[in-house]
């Protein structure tokens, strides 16, 4: 398989020529280090599936090297989680790259990511219960670990829904409820899809009350092309990505800070996400009619 350039993977797998739909740190720095990922195993047999899983694999030793606690293995599990995300970008690149798309990819990604959040988050507050206030480290761990699931959601309900709208990106549905063409479809993927829907769709649905809450009414279809458009509501909810969340989490663990770490996600990073909902609540809402 003859393979492309390094600049045409990075230019022509990106999810959409409007930079301010992703994330800040994705464009100008991790998508192009998994632009490298991909032009390296382009031409191989490897599959994305096998890159999702490699990713995975990255993710859980980084869970079990923060277990020992010292600056240096902190440092280096910091760098297994960036490298992780890195990782997690190029398996969509690749099957972008190659037209690769599958329902099962597409569950498989987004599992591993809960199952790897899961699994850094109890080494993460294990590690920093062992210098900290015990009863309020667990809380500042389980708080972290929920909070970055949901505003996660909230960056990809948003993201998904403006690349609807540019009618680009359509394997992923903004709810991944079971269809019937899901039902007479590949099995391992709607078993995928299954464990998917515990995990995720309550996440999606409560984004969809949340959003529909900050529309103030029901908008038409002109309303919602300018409602999942607007740049600076999708540069605001783009800094809840999982990029900036784990580069964040990275930056921390190379400076041995993970307890300063917990904290910024707890207040910080959810203040950001308040500022998203405010913004489209109080100001977005009430200027777009102004708009058409």
């Amino acid at each position: 398989m003859p393979r492309p350039s390094l600049k045409s993977i990075y230019l022509q797998n990106l999810k959409s020529d409007a930079f301010y739909a992703d994330e800040v740190i994705n464009i100008y720095l991790l998508r192009p280090l998994a632009a490298v990922v991909v032009w390296l195993v382009y031409p191989t047999k490897i599959t994305p599936n096998q890159v999702t899983l490699f990713a995975i694999l990255l993710g859980c030793i980084g869970a079990g090297v923060y277990l020992y606690g010292t600056p240096l293995a902190v440092a280096a599990a910091g760098t297994l989680v960036v490298l992780k995300d890195i990782f997690d970008d190029a398996d969509g690149q690749l099957a972008r790259a190659r037209g690769q798309y599958s329902r099962r990819g597409r569950f498989l990604d987004s599992i591993g990511d809960f199952a790897v959040d899961v699994v850094v988050f109890s080494a993460i507050t294990a590690v920093v219960c062992r210098h900290n206030p015990f009863f309020l480290t667990i809380l500042l761990g389980c708080g972290s670990l929920a909070g970055i699931t949901l505003r996660v959601s909230y960056h990809v309900y948003y993201q998904v829904s403006f690349l609807h709208g540019q009618n680009r990106y359509h394997l992923n549905r903004i709810v991944e409820s079971v269809t019937q063409e899901d039902l007479r479809g590949d099995r391992v993927a709607l078993r995928l899809q299954q464990v998917f829907n515990v995990i995720y769709t309550w996440q999606d649905r409560l984004v969809a009350k949340v959003d529909r809450w900050c529309m103030r009414e029901n908008f038409d279809d002109l309303h919602l092309s300018i409602w999942y458009a607007d740049r600076f509501g999708l540069r605001l909810s783009g800094l809840l990505g999982f990029g900036t969340e784990l580069f964040i989490l990275g930056i921390c663990s190379w400076l041995n800070q993970l307890y300063l770490y917990l904290w910024i996600n707890l207040v910080f990073m959810n203040g950001l996400l308040l500022t998203s909902i405010f913004y489209r609540r109080c100001i977005l809402s009430a200027n777009i009619p102004r708009k058409t």
